[in-house]
């Protein structure tokens, strides 16, 4: 089995190294600093105390016949383009998007081809210290790495990927509407990031409770616009944020905030991507006013005919 990550990112770091170490033939395509540090030193990770060197091979040129079972795109959301066009003419079968987007996916199939995208997003975060990896997966009961077809269908390949997964130990789940999910993390990752970029020091926002009210408030008025419009929220467990008091959410986003896990799956992020998180903030809420408008307009064509 040929695993390709394209993009050498924290993220792509991170499935990179975790697939090499289950035995894959992995290979990474990089460019810029990341390419030269990769071919320098390799790919160096924190394992506990230790730093490890994964079994990797490092590219910087990605040909029609370099034909891999699954390529990973670990690639910023507006850098998603780019790099579809570059892997349209490349043989590879499966491309699992592990991107950020409410970009409809059959923009993606006219770039890359049709039948060629599993979109998916990932479970893990973290930072480079140095040339050093330090990043982990996400609990399972968190967010584990997702994916779909975009029929909503199980098929063979997605069977496939998910015994890539579990050999590699990384907690996974098969969901039916991959857009429903990205809808759903987006409802709660937009606020979290806008806390961060709206408190005069992002690094302590979960101190400003008044702040952290503020983005229990936002995160529950998402989740009940995205129930209304009809949308089946998920996991199951995203309706815990539209029913909750706001007290008590307002408390555990505060502690969340302040946690190791805060500082490395939502500060490191939501700082070191703001570019692409204003942009999805954008993307996010202008989808919600359009969706809003025509479930309105669908609620009185049914007043009428009632």
């Amino acid at each position: 089995m040929k695993l390709l990550i394209y993009g050498a990112g924290v993220i792509g770091c991170l499935y990179a190294a975790l697939f090499s170490k289950a035995g894959y033939n992995t290979t990474i395509y990089a460019r810029g600093k990341r390419l030269e540090s990769l071919e320098k030193e390799g790919l160096l990770y924190w394992n506990g105390d230790e730093i490890h060197s994964a079994n990797v091979t490092i590219i910087n040129k990605l040909h029609k016949n370099d034909t891999y079972d699954y390529i990973f795109l670990t690639v910023r959301e507006n850098q998603l383009h780019q790099a579809l066009v570059e892997l349209k003419d490349n043989n590879s079968p499966n491309i699992v998007t592990m991107v950020n987007s409410l970009e409809k996916y059959a923009i993606w199939e006219e770039l890359c081809g049709k039948g060629r995208i599993i979109p998916a997003f990932p479970g893990a975060g973290g930072s480079f210290e140095g040339n050093v990896l330090n990043a982990a997966l996400t609990p399972w009961i968190v967010q584990p790495t997702t994916f779909a077809e975009i029929s909503g269908k199980n098929t063979k390949r997605l069977q496939k990927l998910a015994d890539i997964f579990r050999e590699s130990k990384i907690p996974y789940q098969i969901v039916k509407d991959m857009h429903a999910w990205q809808l759903c993390h987006l409802a709660m990752v937009i606020p979290i990031a806008d806390a961060y970029y709206e408190a005069d020091d992002p690094k302590n926002a979960g101190k400003n409770f008044k702040l952290m009210s503020k983005t229990a408030k936002r995160m529950k008025r998402n989740y009940r616009i995205l129930h209304r419009i009809g949308y089946t929220l998920s996991p199951k467990k995203m309706n815990l944020f539209r029913l909750v008091p706001d007290s008590i959410l307002s408390i555990a986003l505060s502690i969340i905030f302040q946690s190791n896990f805060g500082n490395m799956f939502m500060y490191q992020h939501s700082m070191k991507a703001q570019d692409e998180m204003r942009e999805l903030h954008q993307q996010f809420y202008r989808y919600i006013k359009k969706q809003k408008s025509e479930y309105k307009k669908m609620e009185l064509v049914m007043k009428k005919l009632i």
